[in-house]
């Protein structure tokens, strides 16, 4: 492959606060050789998960992209993590990383189910045999509860109920109307049009007893925020883990004319209205920071901030300084924002250079809290605390790795291998030097694709089949185009 110019910038930028907010980690105040003294725990733990938002989309990585005030506050009062990735490039697959805290390869979620119909008619969803976050959690002692997205399942086996969760407040499907698109002061950048036959088109719902909220007329990722607060109020007084999986800025594209407003010099019509979703997204996180305050709760309280992928390339809406985009297993569908902040436990203003992925969540959060996975399945993440407190050292991860069929890709060190299993392609990327994946260097270092390539073989002999066929597209990225089971 050949070098190409793109326009566009480099996902770096002031430092990035993650936030887990959860129980007590059990680590030392301290860092360093100063970290002698007894572990602080958390008492409560929230993982607020965007849906499709890039790492550009965040002004911690890119200052001029996009204003994310208060998103930036977890990364000023916490940790960014600057190579931050998803187990997967779509949405369902990487949710399943990410609450199971194992390579969703492990027990057949490779693709994305399908359809909402497809999900509920073939019984799709996540492996009932899979302990999730909020199993382990609320063993430890927590309260839990979900907000948002689910997409793990819609039939009652599958269900956030079932699965940890003791209150849910959301929907099922992959995607929603954010708002009635016929109201006043509603801007749509797309045709939306109600689906005939489709059980779970905006269609909110609140269990337990699967109550459906009628809520046309209110902006959800508001709605999704206002539950939040009254959460995080009558929960006040009790350890808690809340999982706030905000639908933004996934599709279709929704504003109000409040958010609208605040973007008058963005020419473009329809990434004007991106911009204003992801204000709305950032003016939620900075409710749930200020009401966290107003509680008393903040320093106790572990916060992960993350998204689920990659930005949507193919909408035409995203920085394209990292290549592909979300459903690729470019740095553009893999890298995604990843900030934590723990104000008792972790430092302030830290930025974390090294590797690290979603299933880092689950470990970190357990034993913040005082808690530990039982024994049972191998489980694939670390504990990141003492890694960013620098009391541990070396790297959490020597390799990372991707596979949709017949795609895979290995990050090890600053090395990338990017090919496909049938003999389609297969790229070398040096991440260091070419964070846009440019500059294919297979043909030149030959040695080090075998090795990689050795490196997958030995991780996924113990993979299972996918659960489920994959639906085969064609999308174009920034220009390109990609083919893929998704």
């Amino acid at each position: 492959m050949t070098q190409t110019t793109r326009r566009g910038r480099t996902a770096t930028g002031p430092a990035v606060t993650v936030l887990l907010i959860a129980g007590a980690l059990s680590l030392a105040t301290g860092c360093g050789d100063a970290a002698k003294t007894a572990a602080p725990q958390a008492r409560n733990v929230i993982v607020i998960l965007a849906d499709d938002l890039g790492v550009a989309d965040v002004s911690a990585y890119v200052g001029d992209r996009i204003p994310t005030p208060n998103i930036d506050r977890i990364a000023q009062g916490g940790v960014r993590f600057d190579a931050g990735y998803a187990t997967a490039a779509m949405c369902s697959p990487s949710r399943a990383g990410l609450l199971t805290g194992r390579y969703q390869n492990r027990f057949g979620f490779e693709y994305n189910a399908g359809s909402d119909e497809r999900v509920e008619a073939e019984g799709l969803g996540l492996d009932v045999g899979e302990r999730t976050m909020a199993d382990l959690l609320r063993a430890a002692g927590l309260y839990t509860g979900i907000i948002g997205k689910w997409h793990q399942g819609s039939r009652p086996e599958f269900a956030p109920i079932a699965r940890g969760f003791e209150e849910f407040f959301g929907f099922y499907a992959g995607s929603t109307n954010f708002i009635e698109p016929d109201l006043p002061g509603v801007i749509n950048g797309e045709s939306i049009e109600p689906r005939a036959n489709a059980s779970f088109w905006k269609q909110i719902l609140r269990e337990p007893g699967r109550q459906v909220v009628n809520n046309a007329d209110e902006y959800l990722t508001e709605e999704l925020t206002r539950e939040t607060l009254e959460f995080l109020d009558r929960n006040a007084d009790r350890p808690f883990f809340l999982y706030l999986a905000h639908a933004a800025p996934h599709t279709p594209l929704q504003t109000t004319q409040k958010y609208y407003d605040r973007f008058p010099d963005i020419a473009d019509e329809r990434q004007r209205i991106y911009a204003a979703m992801v204000s709305a997204l950032d003016d939620g996180v900075g409710a749930v920071l200020d009401r966290l305050d107003a509680l008393g709760l903040a320093d106790d309280t572990l916060i992960v901030f993350l998204s689920d992928n990659g930005c949507a390339a193919y909408t035409n809406l995203c920085d394209c300084s990292l290549r592909g985009g979300k459903l690729t297993l470019l740095e553009g569908g893999t890298r995604i924002p990843f900030l934590m902040r723990w104000p008792r436990g972790l430092p302030a203003g830290r930025v974390y250079g090294h590797p690290v992925t979603a299933l880092d969540v689950l470990p970190t959060v357990l034993r913040a809290v005082g808690a530990s996975a039982p024994e049972g399945p191998r489980r694939d993440g670390v504990d990141l605390v003492p890694f960013v407190r620098g009391t541990t050292q070396g790297v959490p991860h020597e390799t990372l790795y991707w596979r949709s069929e017949p795609l895979l890709a290995v990050r090890q060190g600053p090395w990338k291998l990017w090919e496909s299993r049938d003999g389609a392609f297969s790229y070398l990327f040096d991440l260091s030097s070419d964070p846009g994946e440019q500059i294919d260097l297979a043909a030149s270092q030959p040695d080090r694709v075998r090795r990689l390539r050795e490196d997958f073989a030995a991780w996924s002999a113990d993979l299972v089949a996918p659960a489920w066929d994959p639906r085969n597209i064609v999308v174009n990225a920034c220009g390109e185009e990609f083919r893929m089971g998704f």
